[in-house]
């Protein structure tokens, strides 16, 4: 395949949620003349998680920007360290430093109104004897918490069909941080009930990135798809030029 002028943009969902996340953001990229790819991620454990993504990565023509929401923003944290990775782009997500987990970054801060809504499900793992734990949201409060600015029948719609966390991911310790060799760029959603926004702003920050603020749900993909559009059109000019 001819390597293409403009990167690929891959789109790496969350925690709770999955590709159709960004259902709004996906055809506005495409009419930029844009290629996408907006792969299922796992949600069994941050190492294994991101494993899988570098392999979606290695495998595509050219340079990629990456796209991590919220968890999946940790999931590009560590699989953004592929060579052909140019670019990062965290949307309400988690910036971890390399050795840090998600437990313990959220650790320091209050918890948000996503702590008292878990639901924590036993799973059979394959092979083994033990049981890992699923976790989710109480598909009542989803609504309120994920997203307050979405429409009321899709937000239903998101509560029952939600893709469940292993508890594992939130405690593997990230083995590497993209953000320190490559340009990234991070959104703040201020109004986010999911992860406290000073989770998201810390996150940022501490990475030296370019950060914007929209008044958003977690959801701001959906919510606001034109802004995160305007976002990860300007990783692609920046690390196209």
């Amino acid at each position: 395949m001819s390597r293409s002028p403009k990167p690929t943009v891959v789109l790496i969902h969350g925690a709770f949620a999955d590709a159709s996340s960004f259902a709004q953001v996906i055809p506005r990229l495409i009419a930029r003349g844009l290629d996408v790819v907006a792969p299922a991620v796992p949600n069994r454990s941050l190492i294994g998680d991101a494993a899988y993504i570098a392999s979606i990565v290695r495998q595509i023509p050219g340079d990629v920007i990456l796209v991590g929401h919220s968890y999946g923003g940790a999931v590009i944290t560590v699989a953004g360290t592929e060579d052909n990775v140019k670019g990062l782009v965290y949307l309400a997500g988690y910036a971890l430093e390399k050795g840090e987990s998600l437990g313990e970054l959220q650790g320091r801060f209050p918890d948000s109104d996503l702590a008292a809504a878990l639901v924590y499900t036993p799973f059979p793992i394959e092979g083994s004897s033990e049981t890992g734990t699923d976790v989710t949201v109480q598909p009542d409060k989803f609504p309120a918490i994920f997203a307050a600015d979405v429409d009321s029948r899709l937000a239903e719609v998101l509560a029952v069909s939600q893709r469940p966390l292993a508890a594992q991911a939130f405690a593997d310790a990230a083995p590497a941080a993209a953000w320190k060799t490559k340009p990234s760029w991070g959104l703040v959603a201020s109004s986010d009930h999911t992860i406290n926004p000073d989770v998201e702003r810390y996150g940022y920050q501490r990475a030296g990135m370019k950060t914007v603020e929209v008044d958003s749900s977690h959801l701001v993909m959906l919510s606001h798809p034109e802004r995160v559009v305007e976002l990860i059109e300007e990783a692609v000019q920046a690390t196209s030029a």
